[in-house]
């Protein structure tokens, strides 16, 4: 299993997710970006910031 804390990138947000794989985790933080960053575009810089913090658990 994996997990990532959206805190880790974005200081203050307590969001957080676990899931089997890396493109899972990627899909479900994709759509909080937008939904409570109200992030449209994820950039392979911002990619490249979740996937260097998600954990395996």
């Amino acid at each position: 299993m994996k997990s990532f804390a959206c805190g880790d990138v974005v200081p203050g947000c307590t969001a957080s997710w676990v899931s089997s794989t890396d493109d899972e985790i990627l899909v479900l933080v994709a759509q909080h970006a937008s939904a409570a960053h109200g992030i449209e575009t994820v950039t392979p810089e911002l990619v490249e910031s979740i996937t260097d913090r998600i954990v395996s658990v």
